[in-house]
């Protein structure tokens, strides 16, 4: 996949993700917390006013470290940015693409 075509995928990720945000009785505050600018880190997902980029946070997670590791490595994250990113990563493995003819 060529990098417009993972632009446009991630658009419409996203425009599905804010039309199931507004439906749900759940605030979500990965819009607040999370930011995808193309201009920053590459259009990767990031902590909004840091270049800390949600991957980062997700991996030393899942490797081990503990939410107050996280925070003392990265002093300008707070437990709500690793709440969204938290977030943001179950709403990202609970999408799901149908295909027209699936629809049909």
């Amino acid at each position: 996949m060529h990098d417009g075509a993972k632009l446009l995928s991630f658009r419409r990720l996203f425009t599905d993700l804010d039309a199931r945000r507004q439906e749900s009785d759940i605030p979500l505050q990965m819009d607040k917390r999370i930011q995808i600018d193309p201009a920053i880190c590459h259009g990767k997902p990031v902590i909004r006013g840091t270049r800390v980029l949600v991957s980062t946070l997700l991996g030393a997670l899942s490797g081990g470290d503990s939410i107050e590791a996280v925070l003392e490595d990265y002093p300008s994250v707070t437990r709500e940015d690793v709440s969204a990113a938290l977030g943001f990563a179950s709403e990202l493995s609970d999408y799901q693409v149908s295909s027209y003819e699936a629809l049909a």
